[in-house]
């Protein structure tokens, strides 16, 4: 089965299964039809969604590389939840656990964490180690729809 999120309906709290592709976007709830919309909260991913939400997201994406130890990366974890309430619909913030997704965190040379990559169509256009407050988070993502 290829990699998928969920999203919950609020109306009647069935589970959807959103397509990479669509992460970013509304839809409509497989069983009652109400409206489901964008995703808004950062989304833990794994190296399969990863690739598949990286690869085929219309929008930017925005990754925070974190480990669960890391005392930082916690203190930033806030600004990360605002940063994906705000850029809900268009931009994706997803969370990779550097501890369980080593392999990620090597591809990406990441030497500190946290740190932060914006990907847009596909590839990287920006990355930046440390902590960042949520607006400089959601002006990174979405600039770099300019830069790709």
């Amino acid at each position: 089965m290829a990699a998928s999120t969920h999203r919950t309906c609020s109306a009647c709290g069935r589970t959807n299964r959103i397509p990479p592709s669509h992460v970013a976007d509304r839809g409509t709830c497989g069983a009652c039809k109400a409206p489901l919309p964008p995703s808004s909260r950062p989304i833990d991913v794994d190296a399969a969604l990863f690739d598949a939400i990286v690869g085929s997201a219309r929008v930017p994406v925005l990754v925070d590389f974190w480990a669960t130890w890391c005392g930082p990366c916690r203190m930033a974890a806030p600004e990360v939840e605002r940063a994906a309430a705000e850029l809900a619909g268009k931009a994706v913030v997803l969370k990779v656990d550097t501890d369980q997704n080593q392999d990620l965190a090597a591809r990406y040379q990441i030497r500190s964490i946290p740190s932060f990559a914006v990907f847009s169509n596909g590839k990287l256009v920006s990355m930046q180690p440390g902590m960042a407050r949520a607006s400089d988070l959601i002006r990174r993502a979405l600039g770099s729809a300019n830069a790709a």
